[in-house]
């Protein structure tokens, strides 16, 4: 019995992870709802209008 329940459970899971890929195809829809901003020297997201705390980029 409790092996159905897992299996079931399972099967669940893997739809709905195939209606979340249907849903939101590609994983830069992510950093495109975010703005993007990253350093241009080592590739940190940067929050804010400070500079990166690796100093190199000043933009």
């Amino acid at each position: 019995m409790i092996v159905k329940v897992v299996l079931l459970f399972l099967v669940f899971m893997a739809v709905l992870a195939m209606f979340g890929r249907l849903r939101f195809p590609g994983s830069d829809r992510i950093a495109r709802l975010g703005g993007g901003k990253k350093c241009r020297a080592c590739g940190r997201p940067r929050i804010g209008k400070a500079p990166c705390p690796c100093g190199k980029d000043r933009a």
